[in-house]
């Protein structure tokens, strides 16, 4: 099934100058980029996009993470695109991460992991109308 699904650069990535290693990997692989854009996040965009984890410990600490910096959104398209994209960022924490994932090969930290990819066609769905609107899906 042809799904649609979010992936952002966070601003670890951006600093560290992964931004065309992300994109590539996930043109490489086969998928569509049909939305793309660098912005940074206001608190309230933040809190909206991570409000499944509000209340939680480190949900203050996140919150000040994504907005320290420029990250970069794009909107991927392809088949089971929710599914592969998470299988191609990896796992959360660094140590859990399998080498050629993303986060395998780029990350070591649990909060600062290079990337954020939604977790299900639902959240998916969610979290792109957080950052994106129709008019920036292409």
């Amino acid at each position: 099934m042809i799904e649609r699904t979010l992936i952002l650069v966070k601003p670890d990535g951006v600093r560290r100058g992964l931004v065309g290693e992300v994109i590539s990997r996930f043109e490489r692989k086969g998928f569509r980029i049909v939305g793309l854009k660098m912005l940074k996040l206001s608190r309230q965009k933040a809190e909206e996009l991570y409000e499944p984890h509000r209340g939680r410990e480190f949900f203050e600490g996140l919150i000040r993470f994504m907005t320290s910096g420029p990250i970069v959104a794009m909107v991927i398209e392809g088949e089971c695109a929710v599914k592969i994209a998470r299988v191609m960022v990896g796992a959360t924490r660094p140590g859990e991460a399998d080498p050629g994932t993303i986060r395998g090969d780029f990350s070591l930290d649990t909060r600062e992991n290079v990337v954020h990819a939604s977790d299900s066609p639902r959240s998916a769905e969610r979290e792109l109308e957080v950052i994106f609107s129709p008019e920036e899906i292409c």
